[in-house]
């Protein structure tokens, strides 16, 4: 079984909440996730100028480990967290600026 980090959308339209889920590559989109990874709240509330984001590192960790592929979207975040290093096996390799030598 393939399995896929990715975000799920829950919420109302203006006020999103992304949950980073673990799920079978090949199910439907609205499928039920195996587990709930992490909740990401865009939204600045009250006082704070901060995102909300809560995870639990090491059952992230355990995934990725085990053979999960995450999404260019959970990549980013991950590495804005400090769970994956700048230049991790996830990351998309650089191109040189669109020129090709021969």
């Amino acid at each position: 079984m393939v399995v896929r980090l990715r975000f799920l959308l829950k919420g109302p339209r203006h006020n999103r909440i992304f949950h980073m889920v673990a799920v079978n590559q090949h199910a439907r989109r609205n499928a039920a996730p195996i587990e709930t990874l992490a909740i990401y709240d865009p939204q600045v509330k009250g006082d704070d100028p901060h995102k909300t984001v809560q995870w639990s590192a090491e059952r992230i960790k355990y995934w990725l480990q085990n053979g999960a592929q995450p999404t260019d979207s959970v990549v980013k975040l991950l590495t804005l967290g400090g769970v994956l290093t700048p230049n991790s096996r996830y990351h998309k390799p650089s191109t040189s600026g669109g020129v090709e030598t021969k």
